[in-house]
C-alpha cells in the first residue's frame, strides 16, 4: 500500500505561483510514476501532468503546458507540481497520484493511477 498527502495549496492571485507537493510513504520501494489530477466545482476530475519514476519522461496538458512543472525527489517520497502564471481557471483541488511505473512511461488516464491523495485546494483569485 502507498499513502500520497498533498500539501501547499491556498489562495493566490492570478498571475502568483504556487508549489504543491505529494509526499509519498509505506511501500516505496516499488516504483511509482506520478500525476496531478484536478476537478473544479460541479466538473470531472482532469489529467494536469505526470512523471516517469526515473524523472526522465514528463507530461501536460495542453492548458497548463508552459507554465506548470512536475518534479520528483525520490530520494525524499516528494513530488512537485510548481504552477506559475496561474489563472482563475486553474482553480479546483489538486490530487496526487502513483501507479506502479514498469516502461518509465507516464499515463494522463486516471484510471491508470491506483492509489490517490485527498487533495488540496487551489484557488486563484481574479
Amino acid at each position: 500500500q502507498v499513502q500520497l498527502a498533498e500539501s501547499g495549496g491556498g489562495l493566490v492571485q492570478a498571475g502568483g505561483s504556487l508549489r504543491l507537493s505529494c509526499a509519498v510513504s509505506g511501500r516505496t520501494s516499488s516504483r511509482y510514476a506520478m500525476g496531478w489530477f484536478r476537478q473544479a466545482p460541479g466538473q470531472e476530475r482532469e489529467f494536469v501532468a505526470a512523471i516517469s519514476w526515473s524523472g526522465k519522461s514528463t507530461r501536460y496538458t495542453d492548458s497548463v503546458q508552459g507554465r506548470f512543472t512536475i518534479s520528483r525527489d525520490n530520494a525524499g517520497n516528494t513530488v512537485y507540481l510548481q504552477m506559475n502564471s496561474l489563472k482563475p481557471e486553474d482553480t479546483a483541488i489538486y490530487f496526487c497520484a502513483a501507479r506502479e511505473d514498469v516502461y518509465g512511461s507516464t499515463s494522463s488516464q486516471s484510471w491508470e493511477y491506483a492509489y490517490w491523495g485527498q487533495g488540496t485546494q487551489v484557488t486563484v483569485s481574479s
